[in-house]
Order: C-alpha cells, then sequence, then structure tokens
C-alpha cells in the first residue's frame, strides 16, 4: 500500500511539473481617457471596455488632472487628446512621464497634419491617431504601444507617403522647364563644346551663353556643370 502511495504521488507530481493547469487569469491593459469632449470619452470608454483585453480605469477632461491621476494609478496606456486647454496634451504627455514613467501614451486628435504628430512623439508619446482611424485600427495602436512599439494612423503614413513623392517629383529634373533655345545649349554642351564655342556657333555673345547656362542648372536643380554633364549621360540624351 505504502509503495502504491508513493507511486501515485511520483505520477500525480510529475504529471502536473509536465503538463500544469492552465492559468486562466490575464492582467488587462489599463486605459486612461483623456478629452476635453464628454462623448468622445464615454463612446470610447464603451468601446474598449467590451474588449476583454482592456479596463478603462479613469476618464478627465483636464490635462492638469490627468497628470495628478496618473501619480497614483500609473495606467498602461494613457489616450490623450492633443488640443486642450489650458494644459495641452504636449505638455500633459511630458508631466505624465516623469510622474509615470512606465505609462505608454497616444496622441489623440482630429489634425491629420504630420508636424502635430511629430510634436506629440517629441513630447514623448509613443502613438498618434485621429480622430478618423477605425476601432481596430485603436486597438492595434493600443496593443503596438502597450509592447513598446511605435504607432502612426494610416491616415497620417498617407500623408506623409504623398509628401515624400512629391518632394521627389519636385527634385526631379524636368526638361519640359527648358525653352526652345536652352535645349539647343543642352545639346552643345552634351557635344562637350565651351561657351565660347557655343557662342559661335549661335551667334551669341559668351555673356548670354553663360547666362542660358546658368537658367539651365537653376531650372533642372542642378549644381553645377559636372552635374548636368553626369545628368545628359544618365539620361541618354
Amino acid at each position: 500500500i505504502l509503495l502504491f502511495d508513493n507511486v501515485f504521488c511520483l505520477i500525480f507530481i510529475r504529471k502536473n511539473l509536465i503538463y500544469p493547469k492552465p492559468s486562466y487569469h490575464m492582467s488587462k491593459i489599463t486605459i486612461m481617457l483623456v478629452d476635453d469632449h464628454k462623448l468622445i470619452r464615454e463612446t470610447w470608454s464603451l468601446v474598449l471596455n467590451s474588449d476583454t483585453r482592456f479596463k478603462v480605469v479613469a476618464q478627465t477632461s483636464s490635462g492638469k488632472e490627468a497628470i495628478a491621476i496618473s501619480k497614483s494609478l500609473h495606467p498602461d496606456i494613457v489616450l490623450m487628446d492633443v488640443n486642450m486647454t489650458p494644459v495641452n496634451g504636449f505638455d500633459a504627455t511630458k508631466m505624465i512621464l516623469k510622474y509615470s514613467p512606465t505609462s505608454k501614451v497616444i496622441g489623440i486628435t482630429m489634425h491629420s497634419m504630420p508636424a502635430y504628430a511629430k510634436q506629440m512623439l517629441q513630447a514623448g508619446a509613443m502613438g498618434y491617431v485621429t480622430k478618423n482611424s477605425s476601432k481596430s485600427e485603436m486597438i492595434k495602436a493600443i496593443l503596438d504601444v502597450k509592447e513598446g512599439k511605435s504607432y502612426i494612423c494610416n491616415e497620417v503614413k498617407d500623408i506623409l507617403v504623398r509628401q515624400e513623392i512629391g518632394d521627389e517629383k519636385k527634385d526631379q529634373p524636368d526638361m519640359n522647364l527648358l525653352s526652345r533655345r536652352e535645349l539647343e545649349i543642352l545639346n552643345l554642351i552634351r557635344d562637350s563644346a565651351s561657351s565660347k564655342e557655343i557662342a559661335g556657333k549661335l551667334n551669341l555673345s559668351v555673356k548670354t551663353i553663360e547666362s542660358h547656362r546658368y537658367n539651365i542648372l537653376k531650372k533642372l536643380n542642378l549644381r553645377n556643370t559636372v552635374s548636368l554633364v553626369n545628368f545628359i549621360n544618365n539620361q541618354g540624351l
């Protein structure tokens, strides 16, 4: 009997070591809502509390109150409205992170301008979401930021991409900007003709040719003759 009991105990211990009972308890991500519009706070509170992963632990319409609450509650995530008075979201974010460094802030605003997002991130926020963002995007922002990742909503990222493409097009030399005379001179530059030689062939003064060369560089956004020659060679002109 004693032998049977000992064997049973060993099997029981071994079984529980190898196959521990699953734990169904998971700590929720605590969230504080900071927005000066009550309806927005109540709506997001309802949406987030309906998700078992989240728990809204505080709501406030004041940046100053948000700073005080963060000192005691230390929420995991702070959804911070940017445009508030007298303490705006930028200043409130800095103070919250000072008193609750474990908290992570996501800026929430109606402004989609990248400059706002940049300023919010410089204040210490890890995310930026506009009020046009969907529920799924807000949840993704919260989960990513909680894991230590930064998050910028799609609306702002799309604007950044369009700006970058616009800058590239702006900086790219455009042959259509050149006049007929300038194209004629460009062809002669391609043939390695000097300003004096070009002036002789076109029956113009050297000073006029130099002026045209300057305008060609300016219109094509090129720095000097070397870059112009490289551009001509690269374009196969």
